[in-house]
């Protein structure tokens, strides 16, 4: 998608009409609070007080990388090489152009003998049945020809991000396609200016135990910070790109799922910031901690502290974020919902969500009461936000007309950890002008 038709949003919106000279200088200082000092944009690092990615000891990246450890990288195998060197260096991975994790095509890693055709005759409700799951098909079966296919899919797109590391996107058309940015037992990690086009599972499993219908279900997520600290996410767009789920076909009467997340911080990730991005055609957006069992619970009570702001989240289903546990900041960001609209919090086992200064705009026959989902009872805190220009306090019409998911109000702590806010209406002109990739000031 070209985030550059968001001037179009900006328009519908109307939130400029008689307020241009206001918002140019909001712009402005919008621009100044989220651009440090350093004219170098790959040794620029999260300005101190920008979200909980800024807690403590902050997040600098590779800005200290030394000229050996600095790489301008235009192919895959030159991107992993890039991460793969250097030991504990700081480093700079400059992507220059796009860059495809999986440029040869699925075929290339689909083992000998797999045959989607016999997988989908093989598998048919009708044939087999949906009260047994695939776990027990033996390696020569069309299952465990999945399975090994799927395996080398895994080994090539997911790549490990090391600590003390700046990936950023060259100019305004840079971009990584296919892969899995793991984020994984790290800290101080920077990615910036990138177009981040979710990976495709290749080799989705179908299970027939999962609901009442079966499903197809998906692996990778685009980027996922698992047990990592002090990430900065910022000026990134996060798309289906060439393939969108409403192009995806059906088989055994259900979606044939190929996307997972396009962000997970879970597993006791801490101290994000995700900043000035566009989340855009998308299911299953963003994830913060992954299950509600006591064992993961105890690696993420306490954890899980992030800040979204000055987002763009466009034609979404869901999860804008979903959470568990964390002390989560969501401001000044904005929300555009389309036809398949779910919902954008999901309140999630002691979460305790903040949501405000927030601009939401839903179409025609959506009701504002969509705008919170609650998995599980915890208390958020969700003022000043702005629903097709008009203030709406979303905990109470979703109590109104959802009593049976009834949210409570006050989520007992309160963000310090800010830089500029501004008022929700003029949220979709500045998030519509600065946010996503190529758009770096």
């Amino acid at each position: 998608m070209n985030v550059h038709v968001w001037h179009a949003h900006a328009r519908r919106v109307g939130v400029l009409a008689g307020c241009t000279a206001l918002v140019l200088t909001l712009t402005g200082t919008a621009a100044q609070a989220r651009t440090p000092a350093h004219h170098d944009p790959a040794r620029q690092t999260l300005p101190t007080g920008d979200g909980w990615a800024s807690y403590g000891t902050g997040t600098t990246g590779g800005a200290a990388a030394d000229a050996a450890h600095v790489r301008t990288v235009t192919d895959w195998a030159q991107f992993t090489a890039a991460l793969e060197e250097g030991g504990d260096a700081p480093r700079i991975i400059k992507v220059k152009g796009v860059i495809d994790a999986v440029a040869d095509g699925c075929d290339a890693f689909a083992v000998p003998g797999y045959d989607f055709d016999a997988y989908l005759e093989t598998y048919a409700p009708e044939t087999w049945g949906l009260e047994r799951d695939l776990t027990d098909e033996p390696d020569d079966s069309p299952e465990g020809l999945r399975r090994a296919s799927a395996a080398h899919q895994d080994a090539v797109i997911k790549v490990n991000v090391p600590s003390h590391t700046t990936i950023i996107g060259v100019g305004r058309d840079a971009a990584i396609k296919g892969a899995s940015l793991q984020i994984k037992g790290a800290d101080n990690v920077i990615v910036r200016n990138l177009t981040l086009e979710s990976p495709v599972d290749c080799f989705p499993q179908w299970d027939p135990t999962d609901g009442d219908r079966g499903n197809w279900n998906s692996e990778y997520d685009t980027v996922v910070v698992h047990g990592s600290t002090h990430v900065w996410l910022d000026h990134n767009t996060f798309t289906d790109g060439a393939h969108p789920d409403s192009e995806a076909p059906t088989h055994f009467g259900m979606l044939y799922q190929q996307h997972d997340g396009e962000l997970d911080i879970v597993k006791g990730a801490d101290y994000v910031t995700a900043s000035w991005n566009v989340f855009t055609e998308h299911d299953k957006t963003i994830l913060i901690g992954n299950s509600d069992s006591e064992s993961t619970a105890v690696g993420d009570r306490g954890k899980l502290k992030a800040t979204f702001h000055h987002n763009l989240f466009e034609d979404l289903t869901e999860r804008t974020p979903r959470v568990r546990f964390g002390q989560v900041d969501v401001y000044n960001n904005h929300f555009v919902a389309g036809s398949g609209y779910g919902y954008s919090f999901g309140v999630g086992k002691e979460s305790q969500l903040v949501a405000e200064h927030n601009a939401f705009t839903l179409p025609r026959g959506i009701s504002p009461a969509k705008v919170l989902k609650r998995w599980n009872d915890a208390p958020l805190t969700a003022r000043h936000n702005l629903v097709n220009g008009r203030p709406v306090d979303l905990i109470a019409v979703h109590n109104a007309e959802i009593p049976e998911e009834t949210l409570r109000s006050g989520a007992g702590w309160t963000p310090a950890l800010r830089k500029a806010v501004h008022p929700a209406w003029a949220v979709p002109a500045l998030v519509g002008l600065g946010a996503g990739a190529g758009r770096l000031r």
